[in-house]
């Protein structure tokens, strides 16, 4: 990632986090749609789930400018995904499918072609590292 990507992906971040709770909702919501199967993996207060998904985007998106120091976290949050909650790695394109969606319509005109590349980026970078920890938990 350049800077320039990783300065417009912080940058509509923060634009997210005043939604954050209506954009969990979206993405949720989206993410049911898009595989209904996926509501399965969760039993828990989905106001809650929301919450910590954007917590967890928040340090990601902050850390952008350092990976090395979260690649291990990822990498064991991908593991804790797969052996725990038994996350099917064909959910990743799903999930990231349906976090640009929700970016998209949270963000309006602000989601330019730019930006969706600079995320598209992102979070092929972040989930790669997730699903190279469920390679090592198998």
């Amino acid at each position: 990632m350049t800077p320039e990507q990783i300065t417009l992906v912080k940058e509509s971040w923060e634009k997210v986090k005043p939604i954050s709770e209506q954009a969990a909702e979206l993405f949720y919501g989206r993410l049911f749609e898009l595989n209904p199967d996926l509501q399965s993996l969760f039993s828990g207060d989905m106001e809650e789930q929301g919450k910590k998904l954007m917590t967890t985007i928040t340090l990601a998106v902050t850390s952008l400018d350092r990976l090395d120091t979260i690649l291990p976290a990822l990498q064991s949050l991908g593991k804790k995904h797969s052996a725990e909650y038994e996350v099917p790695d064909s959910s990743y394109a799903t999930v990231g499918e349906a976090l640009i969606w929700t970016l998209d319509k949270g963000l309006g005109e602000a989601f330019t072609d730019d930006v969706k590349e600079a995320w598209l980026l992102t979070y092929a970078t972040l989930s790669e590292a997730m699903l190279s920890g469920t390679e090592s938990a198998a």
